[in-house]
Order: structure tokens, then C-alpha cells, then sequence
């Protein structure tokens, strides 16, 4: 029994890697059942370099949509924002003479004033953000068609290479993009470093170790994906590779994943969502922390905004239609709570990239759009129904689900879905002299429920 509870521990134990492992095994049956179907299509290297380029901007949006969320609001202006950004760098570059990189500094500056803008609202007058950011989506989408006159409006060649370009090419022929092998290569030895510097940090606290085969059966399985990945994407054809909108997509998802888990604003940002009352005694500025995740999703929202505008040559009228669906849809998808206080960058990154495997996997099958949209409604419906009636009922969540095989207490019998949570925790059931778990601080994907409000006796 001691070799099973080894083995779990190559998918982090009890720890909410556990359950982000569940998603991506979703994830993975996703795209091997689209691989099935589609006849080997869906990991064609091209297929998969268009599916990273095609949806990046989706993926950067989930990004700062899953704070919104956790904070216990939702934005759905954030698709106007985008294409009003967008029209606004385009005007500054063909009208204004803006070098590009002046202008994609110019469009973060008009995404930061946006932001503000409802900011207030939302965080200082107390307007909710539901309220505000409906009359931002026709606000910024009217003033989307009046700069640009309801017509498309070109930009130059060198901004569109932050939407439409790739990793150059350079060094000897070796049948793949070098530049991508070279990132595989890096990102595989930052996780055997990552890895190994963890095990001497837990042999200097003298905390317990998995065992040194756990370690290498871990990194083998990693390498063997990044290095399968990095091969699938160099080997593309020529003159494509990874794409740069994949790398600004990386570098925000490792910096936000940073901001939300290991630092104190970010810890802040949970605690406000869980419990804005007990975050503000706690001494948390609330008004700070609402007025800051609605100023970064518009922001995000702009840079998105950019990414597409450069990858499709121009701005147009129907840019930003209906983003903030998919990109809410990635997030509850994900593992976000519908109440505020739970959800993780990586995991809205993972709901989002099942629906684009969605999307792109019907779309490879010939089924009509108007299928896949219908889809992707009942996909979303049935997923938060389901999470939502099973923590009602103290049950797992769908990710505590596929992951509750891996958990088992110290005698080797299967422990609740929610891990340490006892089922009088939360849901039906529960006493009023029940203890209410502790919000969890570095947003993993936990099950814990928002705390109801009781009335002192």
C-alpha cells in the first residue's frame, strides 16, 4: 500500500495538483477522442500551431477573467474593450504615424484608463460590476464603430507580428523549427531543476520526501510531453513554428500564476471573493483589490484586443463579438467557483483550451457553427450544473471526481473527494456549530465553499 501512496504523489498527493490533474486528463481525452475522430487531424503540426494561434487571445482573457471571478464579480464588457483598442492602435499607426511598439504601449494605456474607468464604479460608487460592465460592452463597442466608421482599417506589417508570427528559424537543418526545439529543451530542464530544487528543500526543512523513482517517473512523463510537443510544433511547415502570441500567452500565464499563488495581493484577491466582509476586518482594502482586477481585465483585454487585430492585418467592426462568452466559459470550466473565492490561472488555461480543442475538433468533422455553439451552451450548463448540485449535496466536484482515486488516507482507504474537508463542512447537513474551512489563501482548486453568513443567536 505504501507504493500507491507513493505513486500519487507523482500527481501531487493531496495537494490540488492532484485535482488540476483531473482537468488535464479531461483534457487529454478530449484531444485524443478528436484525434480518433478527426482522422489523426487534431495533432497535425499545422492544426495544432493555428489552434495556439487562433485562440491565445481567448486564453489571455481567461486569464483576467479568472481574477474577476474569484473576486466575485464578472465582466462583460471585455470583448468591446478589445476591439475598441484595437481601433484605437490602428487609428494611432495609419493616422497618427505611431512607430508599432509606441502604439501597442499606447493601446495597455487606453486598456489601463478603461479599466479605470469601471474600476470606479464597481469598487468606489458600489455600482455592481454586472451592471457596469453591460453598459461598457455597448459603450466601447459604439465607440468601436465610431472611430473606425464601422469599416475595417489595416495596420502595418511589422505590429502583426505579435498576432501572426512564429519563432525564426536558425542554425543547421535538422527537419524542425530550431527555435522551438530550443524552447522545449529549456522548458524541460527548468522543470527537472524545478523538481530536484524542491527535494533539497525538503531535505534541508527535513520534511517528508516521495522517493527519488516517484521524482524521475514524474520528469520522465513531463519531458516526454514537452519534448513531444516541442517536435509537433517545430515540425510544422516552413516558415511556421510556435507562435509569438503562444509566448506572450506563457509569460503572462507564469506571471499571473505567480501574482495569484505566492504573493500577498493575490492572496488578498481570494479572501475578498470568499468573504469581502471578513477580508475587509481582516484589515484587506477591498475597494483596492475590486478596483484593480477590473482595471487588469481591461487591460488584458486590450493586449488581446491587439493580438487579433495583428494577426488578422486590420481592425474591423465584428472584432471582440461575444469573447467574454468563451472567455467565462473557460474559467467556470476550470474549476472557478460561480460564488467568487475559488479558481486558478492554470486551470481557466486548461478550461480554455478544451473548448478551443472543442471548437476546433467539430469545426475539423464539418459540424455547422451553429451546432458548435449549441455544444459548447450545453458542454457549460451541464458542467457548473453538475459541480454546482454535487458541493450542494457534499458530494465531489467534477474535477474532486476524477481525482478521488488518487487520495486515500494513511490506511489506505479512499478519502472524501474534498480531500481534508469533512462532508459536515459544507453542504446539507451541516450543524450550525459546524467549523467552516478556511479559505484557501494561493487560490488552488479546492472544493471549499464560500462560508454562508449565519445570524448570531
Amino acid at each position: 500500500m505504501s507504493g500507491i501512496k507513493d505513486l500519487k504523489k507523482v500527481f501531487g498527493g493531496n495537494q490540488s495538483n492532484a485535482r488540476q490533474f483531473g482537468m488535464i486528463a479531461t483534457l487529454v481525452v478530449a484531444i485524443l477522442i478528436f484525434q480518433f475522430l478527426t482522422g489523426g487531424l487534431t495533432l497535425d503540426p499545422t492544426n495544432l500551431i493555428a489552434l495556439v494561434s487562433q485562440y491565445s487571445y481567448i486564453l489571455i482573457l481567461a486569464i483576467g477573467m479568472v481574477m474577476v471571478i474569484v473576486a466575485g464579480h464578472i465582466d462583460l464588457s471585455v470583448g468591446s474593450v478589445a476591439a475598441f483598442s484595437g481601433i484605437m492602435v490602428a487609428t494611432s499607426m495609419t493616422s497618427w504615424n505611431f512607430p508599432w511598439p509606441v502604439a501597442i504601449v499606447f493601446g495597455l494605456v487606453v486598456g489601463a484608463v478603461i479599466g479605470a474607468w469601471q474600476g470606479f464604479w464597481v469598487a468606489y460608487v458600489g455600482v455592481p460590476a454586472f451592471i457596469v460592465t453591460l453598459a461598457g460592452m455597448l459603450l466601447f463597442r459604439g465607440a468601436n464603430q465610431f472611430v473606425g466608421n464601422a469599416d475595417t482599417l489595416p495596420v502595418p506589417e511589422g505590429f502583426t507580428v505579435i498576432g501572426a508570427g512564429y519563432l525564426p528559424e536558425f542554425g543547421p537543418n535538422t527537419g524542425y523549427n530550431n527555435a522551438t526545439l530550443l524552447l522545449g529543451l529549456v522548458l524541460a530542464l527548468v522543470v527537472v531543476y524545478r523538481e530536484f530544487r524542491l527535494r533539497r528543500v525538503q531535505r534541508a526543512m527535513g520534511s517528508e520526501m516521495a522517493p527519488l523513482w516517484v521524482s524521475v517517473l514524474k520528469l520522465v512523463v513531463l519531458v516526454g510531453i514537452i519534448a513531444y510537443a516541442a517536435t509537433l510544433f517545430g515540425g510544422g511547415r516552413v516558415g511556421t513554428s510556435f507562435p509569438i502570441s503562444g509566448i506572450i500567452l506563457g509569460v503572462l500565464v507564469l506571471v499571473y500564476g505567480f501574482v495569484t499563488q505566492n504573493t500577498i495581493f493575490g492572496r488578498h484577491i481570494y479572501a475578498v471573493g470568499g468573504n469581502s466582509h471578513a477580508a475587509e476586518l481582516s484589515g484587506v482594502k477591498a475597494k483596492r483589490i475590486n478596483f484593480f482586477v477590473m482595471m487588469n481585465m481591461s487591460v488584458l483585454a486590450s493586449l488581446a484586443g491587439m493580438i487579433y487585430v495583428a494577426r488578422a492585418g486590420a481592425s474591423g467592426p465584428q472584432d471582440g463579438l461575444n469573447w467574454e462568452l468563451d472567455a467565462i466559459a473557460s474559467v467556470f470550466i476550470g474549476g472557478a467557483a460561480v460564488a467568487g473565492g475559488i479558481g486558478t490561472v492554470t486551470g481557466s488555461i486548461v478550461g480554455g483550451f478544451v473548448i478551443a480543442v472543442l471548437n476546433n475538433g467539430l469545426q475539423l468533422m464539418g459540424v455547422g457553427s451553429d451546432k458548435v455553439q449549441m455544444i459548447k451552451g450545453l458542454v457549460l450548463l451541464i458542467a457548473v450544473a453538475v459541480d454546482v448540485y454535487n458541493k450542494s449535496q457534499g458530494r465531489p466536484s467534477i474535477t474532486g471526481f476524477l481525482t478521488r482515486g488518487l487520495r486515500r488516507d494513511k490506511n489506505g482507504v479512499a478519502a472524501p473527494a474534498d480531500g481534508a474537508l469533512a462532508s459536515n463542512q459544507s453542504g446539507a447537513g451541516a450543524g450550525p456549530e459546524s467549523t467552516t474551512p478556511a479559505l484557501q489563501p494561493n487560490g488552488d482548486l479546492s472544493d471549499v465553499q464560500r462560508p454562508k453568513a449565519s445570524t448570531p443567536n
